[in-house]
């Protein structure tokens, strides 16, 4: 994943609320959303269903509770959720989470070819990690997250990222939402067919100019399920 997402309130992202049962405010809204930034994860705490503030950037500095840049953390990449040496690990086996998002921009890797992507008629529900810190000056709990990645899906994604694709979860499916979001649930073997690149929904990609600007320079095209 390039690293560029965006939550816009629309009646999608009020469809996905609903869906999930809870509420985004105008705080969680932002055009143009960087690794390292400010970012909603949905994730449960005490049984109940919550949305958090989080940092996008899995790994912190333990003292500033910063990103620690030296790792690039704001993904976690499918094929290293089983490695006991892994810092995605342990949360993807207790401390799931959903992010939600409108778009996001994925990059060739060549600094000058940008894609938008969106769900056709529908907001996004990424497949997310996080973890949780404690600020030993303050008290206050800090969160952060990470988005999964998948392998690329083929041949479809060669022009856009060649390199990996986000986990996209059916934020309609309530009980894989419950499954997902259950912290006492570590059977992860049961969600060995979600790590599969696939489109569960149609896509509509439009290239742009730069990441942090989304303007569009091209006709946007489908990529059917």
């Amino acid at each position: 994943m390039c690293g560029r997402f965006n939550v816009i309130d629309s009646p999608e992202i009020q469809w996905l609320c609903a869906s999930l049962g809870i509420s985004l405010t105008a705080r969680h809204a932002s055009r143009d959303i960087a690794p390292g930034g400010k970012i909603a994860i949905v994730h449960e705490l005490g049984g109940e269903r919550v949305v958090s503030d989080a940092i996008w950037w899995l790994l912190l500095d333990h003292q500033t509770l910063k990103p620690n840049y030296k790792y690039a953390s704001f993904n976690s990449r499918s094929d290293k959720l089983h490695s006991k040496r892994g810092i995605a690990y342990t949360p993807y086996r207790q401390s799931r989470c959903v992010i939600p998002a409108s778009a996001f921009v994925e990059g060739l890797s060549d600094k000058k070819t940008y894609h938008k992507i969106e769900l056709e008629g529908s907001a996004i529900a990424f497949g997310g990690l996080y973890k949780q810190h404690l600020n030993r000056e303050t008290g206050e709990i800090v969160f952060s997250a990470s988005i999964i990645t998948l392998p690329p899906l083929t041949p479809q994604w060669d022009e856009i990222h060649p390199k990996s694709m986000p986990l996209m979860l059916d934020f309609e499916d309530a009980a894989l939402i419950a499954r997902w979001l259950d912290p006492d649930n570590e059977d992860v073997e049961a969600f060995g067919q979600l790590l599969e690149p696939s489109v569960g929904k149609p896509m509509v990609v439009t290239r742009i100019d730069k990441p942090s600007k989304w303007n569009p320079i091209a006709d946007s095209f489908m990529i059917m399920k």
